[in-house]
């Protein structure tokens, strides 16, 4: 999106001005993230996470990176390798901590980021493919994780991987075949191993690439904004730099350190502790349970058990990936024209209510496959897809929407005129110089 009030990137000095003729990459970066990109002036702190995600990005990148020198892909030697990073390797254990929390931070800050999509509305018109690429690196992100999850090579590793990868045999004809080819044989060994290692080096970078269509994609219609209110006028807007840099930076500092406590007071609590086991394939788990960010899909997954013209399974199987494909479809869904759930009172009691919904089903997802958590579970993922199918579309046809401010500006001000106050007058009540002085 161009502002005509957007100020344009002016070479300092000589050199600035040379390079920029010759390969304008400082342009780029300025009109991308400095003062040339005008951003909604009422942006809130949920806004933030999307920075942090791209933080979290760089730490498993230059982490991964550094593991990948000292691990060995080999099933003989793998769960060693990881041992002798953790005991031997300078800062090894440090690496591997920041490496093995900062996945489950990166999903954490995610989801939050997702949620704050879905209540303010960032998939309607004219960010619809922002969001699409938004999902698409979601997916990358489930699928290099799993992979990660496998290489140590322990208990809940190996077990990980029988399980997951047999969910493709559930499709009939093509199944098996398909979960031989992932494979690499019959079972989990050396072959899947080296697959894995190789895909989960690989996709981060595949990620890299997708924000950066993900970051293109926002800069044409710009950021959205708590209203949903588009721009109008300059003073709905700041520049990104020095405003929300500074408002980025110190709240990724505040989650960074909340994520060495982590690190260091407590690295395992987001772990199994069975996968400080060697895999044995004769050996099963007494509860097989995927990484904690996986929760609601399995709940999802195991929630059918009765045969339907098709397998169970089937029907898990099919459920899982639509509960993720069913959000490529949200534009078409939530056909509201009013985006932001601060204005629709009906949509945010169910927004809510949905919320509740998915931390129930992650609650049954590590739970024993026993009652009650199964028929929890089958009454959690009806309301899933209900939501989306049924109850969405409704609000958006029968529920009134709050009156929208008429601008940015007037949000911030709470719906008060800026005015100027006289020479020698104290400024009226609610005026921009009172804001300002408070």
């Amino acid at each position: 999106m161009s502002f005509s009030w957007a100020k344009p990137y002016e070479p300092k000095t000589g050199l600035g001005r040379w390079f920029d003729e010759r390969l304008p990459l400082p342009r780029l970066v300025y009109g991308a993230i400095g003062g040339g990109y005008p951003v909604p002036r009422n942006l809130n702190y949920f806004w933030n996470f999307g920075v942090l995600a791209g933080a979290f990005l760089m730490i498993q990148i230059v982490t991964g990176i550094v593991l990948a020198m000292w691990y060995y892909s080999s099933v003989d030697g793998a769960f060693n390798s990881v041992e002798h990073i953790m005991r031997d390797v300078n800062a090894g254990w440090m690496i591997r901590y920041l490496h093995m929390n900062g996945a489950s931070f990166f999903f954490i800050v995610t989801y939050i980021h997702i949620f704050r999509g879905l209540y303010y509305g960032s998939y309607k018109a004219p960010r619809e493919l922002v969001w699409m690429l938004g999902l698409v690196i979601y997916l990358l992100m489930m699928a290099t994780a799993f992979m990660g999850y496998v290489l140590p090579w322990g208990q809940m590793s190996y077990w990980g991987a029988q399980v997951i990868t047999g969910f493709f045999s559930a499709f009939p004809v093509v199944g098996e075949p398909l979960r031989v080819f992932l494979l690499g044989g019959f079972a989990p060994d050396q072959a899947a191993l080296t697959r894995f290692f190789s895909l989960h080096y690989l996709l981060p970078f595949v990620i890299a690439a997708v924000v950066i269509l993900h970051i293109w994609a926002l800069h044409i219609p710009g950021s959205s904004n708590p209203t949903g209110v588009d721009v109008k006028t300059e003073k709905d807007t700041l520049p990104f730099h020095p405003f929300y840099t500074a408002k980025d930076g110190w709240f990724a500092a505040a989650f960074l350190a909340l994520f060495a406590l982590v690190t260091f007071f407590a690295p395992n609590m987001l772990g199994h502790p069975d996968n400080y086991i060697p895999a044995d394939p004769l050996a099963t788990p007494a509860h097989i349970v995927p990484e904690w960010y996986f929760w609601p899909f399995y709940a999802i997954l195991r929630a059918f058990t009765v045969d339907f013209i098709l397998p169970a399974k089937l029907w898990g199987v099919l459920a899982m990936f639509a509960a993720i494909l069913l959000l490529f479809f949200l534009p078409w869904l939530d056909k509201s024209p009013v985006r932001s759930g601060s204005y629709r009172p009906v949509f945010k009691r169910f927004f809510w209510i949905l919320v509740v919904d998915v931390i129930i089903l992650g609650i049954c997802g590590v739970k024993p496959v026993e009652q009650p958590w199964i028929a929890i579970s089958q009454v959690a993922t009806m309301y899933y897809f209900l939501h989306f199918l049924v109850i969405l579309p409704l609000i958006a046809k029968f529920e009134t929407p709050l009156p929208l401010p008429n601008s940015i500006t007037e949000s911030v001000l709470h719906g008060e005129a800026a005015e100027a106050a006289p020479a020698g007058q104290s400024p009226r009540p609610g005026s921009v110089a009172t804001a300002t002085a408070e």
